[in-house]
């Protein structure tokens, strides 16, 4: 008894409106996708009314909730800090610097980074908040 093996008809057509579909919800996701840098660890900034805008050039400094400082996106202690901030004073004298802080931080945490960076020379710090709700 011999068996007649069909041949499979190629049929390109019948997936080519698959593969359209899959196409253009990849170009779809890919446009409506937002892009921004993650911060080193989580933070929640305090929402504000100030209306200042900044630049994407200036340095950010985080500081957690748990007290824990990072510049740039790499952890530092209290003399790495003050080291990679004079670093960035002696490239840019009028470098601006943004304190990017967790809203459950305490207080005065926030106040003591400010004082030491304020130590090495600068002069012109942020503290970034986000807009109110409603």
């Amino acid at each position: 008894m011999q068996l007649k093996i069909r041949e499979q008809e190629e049929e390109p057509d019948r997936i080519l409106p698959l593969i359209n579909v899959v196409f253009l919800l990849l170009i779809f996701f890919i446009m409506t996708g937002a892009l921004h840098a993650v911060d080193y660890f989580n933070v929640n900034p305090p929402s504000s009314t100030s209306e200042f805008q900044t630049s994407l050039d200036d340095t950010v400094i985080l500081v957690g909730a748990d007290g824990r400082v990072a510049i740039d996106n790499i952890e530092v202690d209290v003399v790495d800090l003050q080291l990679a901030v004079s670093d960035k004073l002696a490239k840019n004298s009028g470098a601006v610097f943004r304190i990017k802080a967790d809203g459950r931080v305490d207080a005065a945490r926030v106040v003591e980074v400010m004082e030491l960076i304020e130590a090495v020379g600068v002069r012109r710090v942020m503290l970034l908040t986000l807009e109110p709700d409603g």
